[in-house]
């Protein structure tokens, strides 16, 4: 059984990925996917999003990193694999799950799920381009507004080539309302010979228990459950291997809140830093009351000064980095 973590744009990102494998329990993690038109991208485009790639495609604590291409380009999507797979991604992951109106109407994500066949010259296309020993791998939903045609996306994934199947258990037009439908993760696996990962509402490890019986399927990919509790793969994986486990206090995730905006205060501007920490703090205030405290404490404050002196940091601890970030 593997416990993944989702890739979430603008949400899950190097820094959140940093923060969140440290915790424990997670095999492997995917990066915000990197849209692909049709021309290949520059080296530069892959280290943004995945600068894991520059210290061997994995976090600091060794999780390992997938990169994961949107678009519906076969030859352009196979091109940019390629690149990946030349920068050391261990892993590609295609994306045909992304519900986002502005990438549908783009001919990318969850609209393709409408038509199998395109499906699976882009994963055929995609597997003919890398190299035989890397893995290529799928993330859909049940389909665009009906779960009718999820097998035959499936399928078709399966038969173009990929390895494993993550399912977010609802259609596009779902959105992220529940409930996540588990029972067509079992469909699925029961059309395909390959590993199928369930994904989509497990806030808890009461939900993971559910699911697992429910889809009839040992793997999953946490997502919002994972950044609101962050302990919760370990949770998982301990009940998994049968080791007792507590679950960490408010009190004992502070290390890496501290840390997390550490890291936003190195790699986010300014202007944009108090609002990714307050967007994880909302995620939060489902499992912490402590967390509601704070984000309404915070709610209007714009000024990292008056942040960073309620993580213990000098007045000047960033002052070089907000002057490398000055425009020229």
């Amino acid at each position: 059984m593997q416990i993944a973590l989702a890739p979430m744009e603008g949400l899950v990102d190097h820094i959140m990925r940093d923060v969140l494998t440290e915790q424990g329990g997670i095999d492997w993690c995917v990066t915000e996917f990197v849209r692909i038109t049709d021309q290949l991208l520059p080296t530069r485009s892959y280290q943004r999003l995945a600068p894991e790639l520059q210290q061997g495609a994995a976090t600091p604590v060794g999780t390992p990193l997938r990169v994961q291409l949107l678009g519906s380009d076969p030859q352009a999507l196979a091109d940019n694999a390629a690149k990946a797979c030349e920068l050391g991604a261990p892993v590609i992951d295609l994306n045909f799950g992304c519900p986002a109106k502005t990438v549908n109407n783009s001919n990318g994500g969850a609209i393709l799920l409408r038509e199998p066949e395109v499906l699976f010259k882009i994963v055929e296309a995609v597997r003919a381009g890398m190299p035989a020993h890397i893995p290529l791998t799928t993330k859909m939903r049940l389909g665009y507004d009906s779960p009718d045609g999820a097998m035959d996306s499936a399928r078709a994934l399966a038969a173009g080539g990929s390895a494993q199947i993550v399912v977010h258990a609802r259609t596009k037009t779902d959105g992220y309302k529940p409930p996540a439908h588990w029972e067509w993760v079992a469909k699925v696996q029961d059309v395909v010979h390959i590993p199928v990962f369930a994904n989509g509402d497990i806030w808890s490890l009461e939900d993971w228990y559910r699911c697992r019986e429910v889809s009839g399927v040992d793997h999953v990919m946490l997502g919002r459950g994972l950044v609101s509790r962050p302990d919760l793969a370990k949770q998982i994986a301990c009940a998994r291997d049968g080791i007792a486990y507590q679950l960490k206090t408010w009190q004992q995730l502070q290390p890496m809140l501290h840390e997390f905006w550490r890291q936003v205060r190195l790699f986010q501007t300014p202007r944009s830093a108090p609002g990714r920490l307050k967007q994880w703090l909302a995620l939060l205030t489902r499992n912490y009351p402590e967390a509601q405290q704070l984000f309404t404490q915070l709610r209007k404050v714009t000024d990292c000064a008056e942040i960073d002196r309620l993580f213990g940091f000098a007045a000047d601890t960033f002052a070089a980095v907000e002057l490398s970030q000055q425009p020229a």
